[in-house]
């Protein structure tokens, strides 16, 4: 425990025989259950980990019990949701939990059925917590690329402050600019921007780290089944947070490359994929959290900007083709394209300004 508050690490593995056991063996004493989601894999992992349970680092004082909610005049709704989140298990991927005593273990395995993806697996990790009422929960990958030393700076936002959501910052660190792999970090910083923009939360950068942690408040206030399954999670994660209000937090960390992991993220593939994911997450967020949440005139900014945006384009092409032809533009096609892209660009500047104002309450 933190400071009298239970901690627990989910740990996504997928064929990281070389690594899992280094995050396991340098696992922080203060962390109660270690959770780890194997996700299909084809080497030793699975093994490594049984290894591991039989073992003195599968030694904790904490036993979890299940809370029971008595009936009582007033309380059906929290009768209702124990019920739905007792059923929520069947939208996730199959998956089993290998521990014969998994409420006395520190170290939990669960065995992915399918090969569901690194985002379903942390999904498939957060329910466990949130089935257990764990107040911080941790995400460090299985190939040991998160130095557990930064651990509990991660955590204790959450566990003192009550910050719904803490995640690390690995390019503001003085080694990023060098010590980062050159295509990942230009991944990784065109996603940022993009990443800002569909979230709302427009003062974060690295959105493709996994350093994280967050409140069981944040896990009670999105559907843990639809997080994104594949490597676009954590963006995805952060649309959900803030459709749902949460609070967020960044801590520097030191980025960690060239210790034996082995990459299975392809950027090439990954970028687009996500790239597109985003798109589609900016427009959900805009409507569900600025319309039909709480209405908002940003809404209206952003659309008219998208809506006269579209009808620039069809001027912007007249105007093009008249120029390569040497021909002359009339007056009204002039004042068309000029009125149309210059309000579409201050109606866009404007909404931004807007989603950035209102977002500054949820840094903390």
């Amino acid at each position: 425990m933190l400071n009298n508050k239970t901690v627990v690490v989910v740990v996504p593995a997928y064929n990281e025989e070389s690594q899992i056991g280094i995050v396991i063996q340098t696992m922080p004493d203060f962390v109660d259950r270690i959770i780890i989601i194997n996700d299909m894999s084809s080497d030793k992992t699975e093994g490594i980990v049984k290894d591991f349970i039989i073992s003195a680092h599968n030694y904790t004082q904490l036993e979890l019990k299940e809370k029971v909610i008595k009936k009582t005049f007033h309380n059906d709704a929290e009768i209702s949701l124990q019920e739905f989140n007792k059923k929520e298990l069947d939208f996730f991927p199959r998956s089993e939990i290998v521990n014969q005593n998994p409420d006395k273990d520190r170290i939990i395995l669960i065995n992915n059925l399918v090969n569901a993806g690194v985002g379903a697996s942390i999904a498939r990790g957060y329910k466990w917590c949130k089935d257990n009422r764990i107040d911080c929960v941790a995400i460090m990958a299985g190939d040991a690329q998160m130095d557990p030393d930064e651990l509990e700076s991660i955590c204790l936002p959450v566990v003192n402050e009550g910050i719904d959501y803490v995640k690390g910052n690995r390019l503001i660190h003085g080694s990023a600019g060098y010590h980062i792999p050159k295509t990942r970090f230009i991944g990784n910083s065109v996603l940022s921007i993009l990443t800002k923009m569909a979230s709302g939360y427009w003062r974060i950068s690295d959105t493709q780290t996994g350093f994280t942690a967050i409140s069981l408040n944040a896990l009670n206030s999105i559907k843990l089944y639809d997080i994104y399954r594949r490597y676009g999670m954590p963006n995805d994660m952060l649309v959900k947070l803030n459709m749902a209000y949460c609070t967020i937090r960044e801590i520097p960390i030191k980025p960690v490359y060239r210790i034996g992991e082995k990459s299975k993220m392809k950027v090439m593939k990954v970028i687009p994929r996500i790239s597109f994911l985003l798109f589609r997450s900016f427009f959900k967020r805009l409507w569900i959290k600025y319309f039909l949440k709480d209405f908002h005139p940003l809404f209206i900014l952003y659309n008219l900007s998208f809506i006269l945006g579209i009808v620039w384009i069809h001027y912007l092409i007249k105007v093009f083709r008249l120029i390569i032809n040497g021909q002359n533009a009339s007056f009204e096609t002039l004042l068309a394209f000029t009125f149309l892209g210059v309000t579409s660009i201050q109606f866009l500047i404007f909404g931004m300004w807007m989603d950035i104002q209102d977002n500054e309450r949820l840094y903390k």
